[in-house]
């Protein structure tokens, strides 16, 4: 019995049933398999995937959108991977045209490895930035900054995601309602009763992620992730826009230590909305 080429194979919508075979595929690539991350995705973004006749999944990616549901300001795609056996056949091209297609006249953005990169300039996606992932543990020293920080509660979700929707330029609240959950911590930072910053740090295989990092000032940064780092024995990884160079140096300077350069690309938009000022780290790469 012959097998149906990868050229003809249906592209279908994934669910989080397929939390597993996401997970495969990423082992496959020799990424992390993600499933925590992967989960969350699956579960607040649309997912799409090519079934190998073989068994898992030939390629998948996970589009987040933000904003009304019925028009969306901004997609978001992430995780765009095709399995090795089936590389250099044209299947992530193929993938990233349907959803080009699907989301329309939705704006996009994304952020490529220097791998991927190339595909998505011949998609018509431009560089509009750099984010640089930094890990290690995260050694505190010297004058900390003088922001008062304490634990999120219920009663600051509101003015989280009043604060976040004017930062991030888009409604995030389908998304950023599930951090309670999703993450270990959930932080913010407060000027005379006022929320002037947040982040989280989520737990990914060995580390913790921080972000969304989301702070008035370099200074609200720093304590924000200085608060996440006192209430962790675990590594921490991030991946910081780099125009913040004063926090990218001082998180250099606590001892985390570059791991690799990703370009920050958008389709249909010159920029990303909001105000990149106070937008420091995503929640994660794979979902702007």
């Amino acid at each position: 019995m012959s097998t149906p080429s990868s050229a003809s194979l249906p592209i279908r919508h994934l669910t989080p049933r397929d939390l597993t075979a996401c997970a495969d595929l990423s082992e496959d690539r020799g990424w992390p398999r993600e499933e925590h991350k992967w989960g969350l995705l699956l579960a607040a973004g649309k997912g799409y995937g090519i079934d190998d006749p073989e068994g898992g999944l030939v390629s998948a990616c996970v589009v987040t959108e933000y904003g009304p549901q019925d028009r969306p300001d901004l997609g978001a795609i992430g995780m765009v991977l095709v399995a090795e056996r089936h590389a250099r056949q044209g299947i992530g091209r193929r993938l990233m045209r349907h959803v080009m297609a699907e989301m329309a006249t939705t704006p996009l953005t994304l952020c490529a490895t220097p791998f991927g990169r190339p595909l998505y300039e011949e998609l018509g996606f431009k560089v509009v930035g750099h984010s640089e992932m930094v890990r290690g543990y995260f050694a505190p020293g010297g004058a900390e900054p003088a922001v008062v920080t304490r634990p999120a509660t219920a009663e600051d979700l509101i003015p989280i995601l009043r604060l976040d929707a004017e930062v991030f330029g888009a409604d995030r609240t389908h998304v950023l309602t599930r951090l309670p959950a999703f993450a270990d911590q959930l932080r913010v930072a407060e000027e005379n009763g006022r929320i002037i910053g947040y982040t989280a740090a989520w737990p990914n295989m060995d580390t913790h992620v921080v972000g969304p990092l989301t702070a008035r000032d370099t200074e609200t940064a720093k304590a924000l992730v200085a608060s996440l780092a006192a209430h962790t024995d675990r590594p921490l990884r991030t991946d910081i826009d780099v125009r913040h160079e004063e926090l990218l140096a001082w998180l250099k300077e606590r001892g985390l230590a570059p791991v690799g350069l990703n370009a920050v690309m958008t389709y249909g938009i010159p920029d990303l909305p909001g105000d990149g000022t106070r937008r420091f780290a995503p929640l994660t790469v794979a979902a702007g």
